[in-house]
């Protein structure tokens, strides 16, 4: 019963403050008022301050964890309901996903390995940008830590959703499918739920950036690896 009540006071108060947190950014919407941020951020203090672990909270986090699957495979909606327009524009979305991927991957290990990080922290770094079980099991089979590539994924997937539309914004980047492609293929599902909220053709492409983009970092991983370490 102590768990019970535990589990539904997490519940409540995490939809209490995403509530608290979308009413905020309406009225004044900027990057570090996004609800995502800032029920996060808003979580993290309360739960710092009170003393509360992690894994009290996750009794009644978990609850919520179970319905990230399915609103993945919701994305499945807006991607078919647009899939005229990918047909369309194949060729530039394989190419845009391909290219995305590869940066990601380049610049997370290129990074890595300037700043003299150890060859564990350079396998961890390496799958940052794609949805986080994907990111854990390429983790585990190129020998980073698992535990610490849920930290990189959400941070990737945060800031992506934070400040892409912006810096999109800066370059004057203004087609839907540029803008998905970028934002899924760079922060997953944050984005993509982001993207989503604007545009569902937006929305779309970035969904299906997120899915491609996980297939092709999975070989890119390895071959990066190979020539990042060794060398």
């Amino acid at each position: 019963m102590t768990n019970f009540f535990i589990g539904i006071t997490a519940i409540a108060g995490t939809f209490i403050l995403y509530r608290l947190s979308k009413r905020i950014y309406r009225r004044k919407p900027s990057p570090f008022t996004m609800p995502i941020f800032l029920c996060t951020a808003s979580m993290v203090i309360f739960l710092s301050l009170t003393g509360i672990s992690y894994e009290t909270y996750m009794i009644g986090g978990q609850w919520i964890d179970l319905f990230l699957g399915p609103i993945v495979v919701s994305l499945a909606v807006p991607l078919y309901r647009e899939i005229h327009l990918i047909k369309k524009y194949a060729g530039a979305i394989g190419i845009g996903i391909f290219a995305g991927s590869l940066t990601g991957v380049f610049t997370g290990i290129a990074g890595a390995k300037l700043l003299g990080f150890d060859d564990w922290l350079i396998q961890t770094v390496a799958a940052k940008s794609v949805t986080a079980p994907i990111a854990i099991s390429i983790t585990d089979t190129a020998g980073g830590n698992i535990s610490l590539i849920a930290v990189f994924v959400m941070l990737a997937g945060v800031s992506g959703a934070m400040f892409g539309p912006v810096i999109l914004k800066i370059c004057r980047i203004e087609h839907p499918i540029a803008k998905g492609l970028s934002i899924g293929t760079a922060s997953h599902a944050i984005g993509t739920a982001k993207v989503l909220e604007d545009s569902e053709m937006e929305g779309a492409i970035s969904a299906l950036s997120m899915t491609l983009s996980a297939v092709v970092v999975s070989f890119l991983v390895p071959i990066f690896l190979l020539l990042f370490i060794t060398s």
